[in-house]
C-alpha cells in the first residue's frame, strides 16, 4: 500500500498561484502514474493532470495552459503548480498513484487532500 500526503493549499485571490505538493511513502515494487483530482461542493471529483512515471502528462481542458504537473521520482513527490487561479478552480484537491506490488498486485490510493479557496 502507499500512503500519500498532500500539502500547499490555501486561500488566494484570482490571478495568483498555489503549488500543491505530494509524497508517497510504501513499501512498494513502483509507483507509476501519479495525479491531481479535485471536488466541489456538490460536483462530481474531476481529473486534472496526471503524469506517468516516464514524465508524460495530460491536463483537463479547464486548466491546459495555467497548471503545470511535475514529479520527482527519487523523492516519490507529485508536484501541482497552479498559475492564474480562477474562483472556479476553488475545491478539495486530491493526490492520486498508481503502484504495483511486490506480489504483483496493482492498486490505486488516494490522499487525504488539500483545500484550494479561490477569492474574486
Amino acid at each position: 500500500q502507499v500512503q500519500l500526503v498532500e500539502s500547499g493549499g490555501g486561500l488566494v485571490q484570482a490571478g495568483g498561484s498555489l503549488r500543491l505538493s505530494c509524497a508517497a511513502s510504501g513499501s512498494v515494487f513502483s509507483i507509476n502514474a501519479m495525479g491531481w483530482y479535485r471536488q466541489a461542493p456538490g460536483k462530481q471529483r474531476e481529473l486534472v493532470a496526471t503524469i506517468t512515471s516516464g514524465g508524460y502528462t495530460n491536463y483537463a481542458d479547464s486548466v491546459k495552459g495555467r497548471f503545470t504537473i511535475s514529479r520527482d521520482n527519487a523523492r516519490n513527490t507529485v508536484y501541482l503548480q497552479m498559475n492564474s487561479l480562477k474562483p472556479e478552480d476553488t475545491a478539495f484537491y486530491y493526490c492520486n498513484a498508481g503502484f504495483r506490488a511486490y506480489s504483483g498486485r496493482s492498486g490505486s490510493s488516494w490522499g487525504q487532500g488539500t483545500q484550494v479557496t479561490v477569492s474574486s
